[in-house]
């Protein structure tokens, strides 16, 4: 424990230091560095994904400097200070957590999260179960994350067929409005489509944003091997056919 503290007193000392003494440091608000921090959490999101733990090491670290920079700043303006970022995280904690600190009694994971979302709505500015989930949240991972909190005020569906039919039907009244020819209703009914589509992902334990990027990640790889090979064959794309490129595609499918 002590060598933990010694380093994280380590960074603090580096933050105060740069802090006071670097041009661009001394420049930086809580705005400046806002973008960057979204882009630190994409490149922790990304290492991940990859499972790749010396990269995820340090894109924690980078994250971490990033915390440190807003409580000094936070300090600089009166505020609030790094103890009282700690402190205040540590006493939700333990307010949420009933089941070790209090009498409360679970019987798993799932209760766990259900009484989270009851007590949030009992706590200050908690008006709605849907309070903390952020606008800027891009919009699967939003309607995932909303529909994780509704559950845990029992608003949710009760079966993985259930929530399939309602896909289906989704499905049914996109491909209508499709015929008919309606631009915007056509935007509606895909919009609902997705939803329940991420609603099933969630009954049937897989992260559909987690998905998603998987198959992005997958199809970048197959893309980039057809450009190789044709390159290597002496070939251009725009001058290959569909069924020339599916050959590369195909061959790439196999060495994955």
């Amino acid at each position: 424990m002590k060598e933990k503290l010694a380093a994280f007193e380590r960074l603090l000392t580096i933050m105060d230091e740069l802090r006071d003494q670097c041009p661009w440091d001394k420049k930086q608000t809580l705005e400046s560095l806002r973008y960057l921090t979204i882009e630190e959490t994409y490149e922790l999101s990304d290492a991940i994904l990859e499972k790749d733990m010396d990269e995820i090491k340090k894109e924690l670290g980078d994250l971490m400097l990033h915390l440190v920079f807003y409580a000094k700043i936070g300090s600089e303006t009166g505020h609030f200070d790094i103890a009282d970022v700690l402190n205040g995280i540590s006493e939700k904690l333990i307010r949420r957590h009933p089941h070790i600190y209090g009498d409360v009694k679970v019987n798993n994971a799932e209760d766990v999260k259900n009484n989270w979302e009851k007590i949030k709505l009992q706590e200050k500015d908690r008006d709605s179960v849907l309070t903390g989930v952020p606008n800027s949240l891009p919009a699967m991972v939003k309607a995932y994350r909303m529909q994780e909190k509704v559950r845990g005020v029992g608003f949710d569906w009760n079966t993985a067929e259930q929530v399939w039919e309602k896909v289906n039907e989704e499905i049914a009244e996109l491909q209508h409005e499709i015929a008919v020819g309606d631009d915007e209703k056509k935007e509606k009914e895909f919009g609902d489509l997705l939803f329940s589509l991420v609603n099933y992902a969630r009954f049937i334990g897989v992260n559909p944003e987690d998905a998603l990027e998987r198959t992005n990640k997958k199809f970048v790889q197959r893309f980039r091997y057809i450009e190789q090979q044709s390159k290597k064959h002496g070939k251009s794309l725009k001058n290959m056919t569909l069924e020339e490129m599916d050959v590369f595609w195909d061959e790439a499918k196999k060495i994955e």
